[in-house]
This record gives structure tokens, sequence and C-alpha cells, in this order.
């Protein structure tokens, strides 16, 4: 049978149509599932929450929530906790130390003023102690450690010699108080005070990591007074 060109111009149309329409709806279903590499790298690109890079974790602290360092209470910087306070009427908070209580000097030491000892509290402890020994001495340098002090001593005279107190050794393998000698430049001093629910039977040989080991689990409450002294 012949066909006419006008017959065969209406077919190749309808033909033509059907395959464009075809194609369109095959490129709608693929494209939404496309993802452009523009839009990959941008998810790869994104950088992790808080600043971490990919694998690297935060350094841990080996400081505890009470201030304590590695987990012993005798180390490191004191947060407060309660109401005790421990002054000195030689020196303000962060202020010099006088020269006298240096260990070069008349080495003995300031005068210190107790206040607001919880009741529940049996003994109190003092460390006294340079962290700024660490790069010149290689340690954090002990000066002072005593414990067993009774709750009803709120003030320790320049001087001190407790016969109702235990001290322990120094780091100059002295028992007793051994003043600030800074070798290098000016150091900071800290005057840690502890009110325990105990008293503690240690021996003069106790320096401030046994003790502090002695003291955990005992504490009640705690609070730092800091002193400078000069080269």
């Amino acid at each position: 049978m012949r066909l006419d060109s006008s017959m065969l111009t209406r077919r190749s149309i309808i033909v033509g149509a059907a395959l464009f329409f075809v194609g369109c709806a095959g490129n709608e279903s693929s494209g939404g599932e496309e993802t452009t590499d523009d839009e990959n790298d941008g998810a790869n690109d994104t950088d992790p929450p808080n600043g971490e890079s990919d694998g690297e974790q935060p350094e841990a602290d080996d400081t505890d929530e009470a201030g304590s360092e590695n987990g012993n209470p005798a180390r490191g910087e004191l947060t407060d906790m309660g109401d005790l306070t421990l002054t000195s009427p030689a020196f303000a908070d962060g202020e010099r130390i006088p020269e006298q209580y240096g260990y070069d000097a008349e080495n003995m030491n300031p005068p210190l003023e107790i206040a607001n000892i919880p009741k529940a509290a049996e003994t109190l402890a003092l460390v006294v102690d340079d962290p700024d020994a660490v790069e010149p001495a290689g340690k954090v340098w002990d000066h002072w450690i005593v414990w067993n002090v009774p709750t009803d001593l709120t003030t320790i005279p320049e001087g001190w010699d407790p016969d109702d107190a235990t001290e322990g050794t120094n780091d100059f393998g002295e028992v007793g108080y051994g003043g600030p000698s800074p070798p290098d430049t000016e150091h900071r001093y800290r005057f840690k005070l502890f009110a325990l629910d105990t008293d503690l039977g240690l021996p003069t040989e106790t320096d401030a990591d046994a003790l502090g080991s002695a003291m955990e689990g005992h504490i009640l409450e705690q609070t730092q007074l800091d002193g400078t002294y000069p080269a």
C-alpha cells in the first residue's frame, strides 16, 4: 500500500514526540538520585564539631573536679570547697611573703589564720609547696607538710613548733618547715589547708604524696592561700 507524504509526516511527528517524552521521564528519575562532585566534596570537607580534626581526641585533664592533680588531693591547684578560709597577717593572697620567712633567712613559718572550720572536722592538714620549681628542680618542691592539726587551733603562730600536730619530711630532707628559696626568679608558694573527718596515723617520713593518698575520701573542705618570694 502506498502512503502519501502527509501521512508519513504525521506518523514521524507522533513517534518522535513519544520518544521525547520517554527520554524526559528517564532523565527525571535518574536526576533525583545523582549527587554532583561539588556536593560530595563539600560533604567530605565538613569540619568535625568543636574544631577537632578527624581521628584526634581532646587531651585528658589530669586535674579532677576539686583541683587535685592525678587524683592526689595534696597536688595541683586547689578549688575552694566549703567555707574554710586560710589567711596570713604577714601577706595578702597573691602578695609577696616577707623576706624573714625564707629558707636562707630566718627559715620560720609565717603566721596563719584559720576560719570557718566545719563542725564535722576531726583534724586539719596543711601542705606548702612551690609549683614554679618544676623547671629548675624537675618537680613541685614541698616545703611543709603538717597533719593532725587540732580543729580548735585557729591561729598558727610565726615559727610554730607544733606539739599537738605531726610534721612530715619536706624536699630539703628535713622534718618541719623549709622556707622559700627560689634558685632562679620569683616563685609562687601555695599554702593548702584541708579539713578532714579523721586523724591520720602517719610517720614523720611522710611526704606530700603519701599524705595526699591518706587524705583521699576524708576531705570535708579545702582552701588555698598563695604568696610569692623573690630569688
